[in-house]
This record gives structure tokens, sequence and C-alpha cells, in this order.
């Protein structure tokens, strides 16, 4: 490999899984479904890219990487696209469906037949960046108003392009969590319907429609392989990502799904002192990670209900483990295929090198020479002024 991965700094825990069965209860086989045959019929839908990194394997001793590139979702970027703005379109079908007193089709709402009614509904998150990116964008495709809180430290590139797809981007002092927060309390004193990834007490079916959206990447995922991975390495964040991939594995592959490992930034491990604990447990963040995306310290309970039952291992990564995962996926070893990947998509890349090179952590983790890897790159290049400034830094090396 071009560059080092040290496992110095890798946290891992080994995690009970509990019994139960939130794979199927938190998100059902018919909401997958439901989610699946809608999305599908979005103009722009086509299966993303799963890389296979044949070289890579053979390097760190491995059977099979198989990398899911997010990145051409809808021209948008990231995975998230499949979430934000489905769930965005199923509140409205909810609110359109009370206020007619009828039911009203997913599909009469895409093509426009309740434009004035849409019109009159606000929709409002925090995010990040690619959340909100997708609610702007399912705004704009359905006819709805959209107000999107951005914490401190969210690049303007990524607040303008919210801005491009027609989205009101109100900017706050403090973190995601901060962001959050704001949105849900100002949605309430206006009348309008927050549409998270994340849940609370008393909130929870857009973060199931957000969950369920992502079924359409695992089950692409699934057509394209002829057996199932030994393991899925998923990044943290609130856990959204991690609950409705592992989910979705459980449903079609029963009990040969493959062992899931949780992975985040040392810098916002909501999830790794969340398998500590065994329960949802907040992780104060002092400072920012290069991994925006995972920048998150309060866990989704939504998710942990789903996690508890199907993560084996938490790991978290130091920061300079990021951008060489980066510049190795846009400049990779002979024979295999260019990603351009974001700083959040190489997070489970990043760890399975480094725990390769750490005997201890290889075994701890059931890592051999027959594993074979799927990796969610749940982002491309939504920021084109950090990607140049990591490839820079290893042309200035």
């Amino acid at each position: 490999m071009h560059e080092r991965f040290p496992a110095t700094g890798v946290r891992h825990i080994p995690y009970e899984r509990r019994s139960g069965d939130a794979s199927e209860r938190v998100i059902s086989r018919e909401a997958f479904a439901t989610a699946t045959a809608e999305i599908t019929q979005w103009e722009g839908y086509a299966p993303t890219p799963l890389v296979t990194l044949s070289a890579l394997a053979k390097e760190i001793d491995v059977a099979d990487i198989y990398y899911k590139d997010e990145g051409p979702r809808f021209g948008l970027g990231s995975f998230k696209a499949l979430g934000g703005a489905y769930a965005g379109l199923r509140v409205l079908q909810r609110e359109i469906s009370r206020k007619l007193g009828r039911e009203v089709a997913l599909a009469d709402i895409r093509n426009g037949k309740h434009k004035e009614e849409a019109a009159g509904i606000t929709l409002v998150s925090a995010t990040d960046g690619n959340h909100g990116r997708s609610l702007a964008w399912g705004c704009q495709r359905f006819g709805a108003p959209c107000k999107i809180y951005i914490h401190a430290l969210v690049s303007e590139g990524r607040a303008e392009a919210m801005r491009a797809l027609g989205a009101e981007v109100i900017r706050i002092e403090g973190d995601y969590d901060d962001s959050v927060d704001l949105a849900k309390s100002e949605a309430q004193e206006n009348g309008w319907f927050v549409v998270s990834d994340t849940s609370w007490e008393g909130y929870s079916q857009p973060p199931r429609d957000v969950k369920a959206g992502y079924g359409v990447m695992v089950q692409e995922i699934c057509d394209a392989l002829d057996a199932a991975p030994t393991h899925v390495f998923l990044q943290g964040g609130v856990g959204g990502l991690a609950a409705g991939v592992a989910a979705a594995l459980r449903q079609h592959y029963g009990e040969d799904a493959p062992r899931v490992v949780i992975v985040e930034p040392e810098l916002a491990a909501c999830l790794f002192e969340s398998g500590k604990a065994g329960k949802p447990t907040a992780f104060a963040i002092q400072e920012e990670t290069l991994m925006a995306g995972l920048s998150c310290g309060e866990p989704s309970e939504l998710a942990w209900e789903i996690l508890t039952e199907e993560a084996s291992d938490f790991v978290t990564i130091p920061e300079e483990l990021v951008a060489p995962a980066v510049r190795l996926l846009a400049r990779p070893l002979a024979g295999d295929t260019p990603v351009e990947a974001g700083e959040s998509a190489v997070a489970g890349l990043a760890a399975l090198i480094a725990a390769r090179q750490d005997e201890t952590l290889a075994v701890d983790l059931g890592l051999d020479m027959s594993a074979r890897v799927l990796l969610i790159g749940s982002e491309g290049v939504t920021d084109a002024a950090i990607f140049a400034r990591i490839m820079e830094e290893q042309d200035a090396a």
C-alpha cells in the first residue's frame, strides 16, 4: 500500500448481542418493500456500483473486499439520497391524506397531483450535510418548502449545495446535537414537520422511513453477490445507516447474515460508549472529526433497538487513518477501480486495514484470509475543497 494504517489508537470492544426480533419489528419487510417500490420509480434511479477491491484484498490477506460506492446516487453524492427524500415524501403523504380525509398515493405526490397541498407543508431537519441535501432535493421535487439547520462547523460548500436545491439554510453556533434541538423546537412553534434520521421519545416514524429507504441499497448489494459476506463494517453516526443495513441484511440472509462491526471516529463515539454501557449513551464531543457525517453525540434509540441485537463489535479509529484511506481509494493498488470518496465513507475501510495489521485485533474481529468484507462507501466527494486538500497532503509529502 502507498501508506501505512497502523492499528495504534484503534479501540475495540466485543458485544454480546441480545436476542430479539428488532430486525423484523422496527423496520418491517413491508416497509422495506414499499420504499424500494417507490424509490426505484424516481427519475434518475440506477443501482450504484459494488466495487470489488481485489488487489487490496490480496495485499491485506482477506478473500474479498466489496465497496458499495454511493457517490453516484441520484447525483447527490451519498446514500442519504435514499433516506431523507423518501421520509419527506412519506410525511407529505400522511399530512395530505389527513387534510383531504382520504389516503393519497405516493406516486400522486411524486407526479405533482398534490402540489397545492404540498406547498403548504414545511419540512425541516438538522444535518451535517448529506441528510439535509437529500431532504432539500426531495422537497424541490415534491413541491414542499424546506428549512435545514446546520451547526457551526458544517462546511460552506455543503451549505451552498442545499441552498442550490431551494432550501433555507439556518446556521447556528454549537454542534450537531444543538442543531437537532433547535430544529425540533422551531418546528413545534411554527407547525412545521421534522424529517430526522434520528429518533427520540414520541418521534419514530420518519426515522423508520429513512432506514426503510436505505433498504434499496442493501437490495442492490444482495442482488450483486452470490453469497453473504462474512463481515460488514458500518459507519456509526446516530446509528441509522448501520441499523437499516443490518436489519435488511438479516432479513435477506437470515442466520447467514454477516458479522456486524460498527466503526466510529474516536472523537464522536456514542455507539461505542453505548456498547460499553449496554444502553443508548451520549458522548460529549469536544473536537470535531474530519468525518463530518459521523460527528454525532446522541445515538438514535430506534437504531439502538436493532444494533443491540445485530452488532457484534464496536470500533473507534483515530483521525490520522482517515485521509490515507481516502487517498488509497482515489489512487488504488494496480488493478483496483479508483473511487473518489468523502471522509465519512472510509471509516470501515480504515478500520479493516488497520485490523489486518494487528494480529490480536484481527483475531478479535474474526478476520482471516477467508473473510469476505462488505464496506458501505456512504458518500462520494460532497465537499470538493476538503477532498482536494486531502489529496494535496500526499502530493506534498
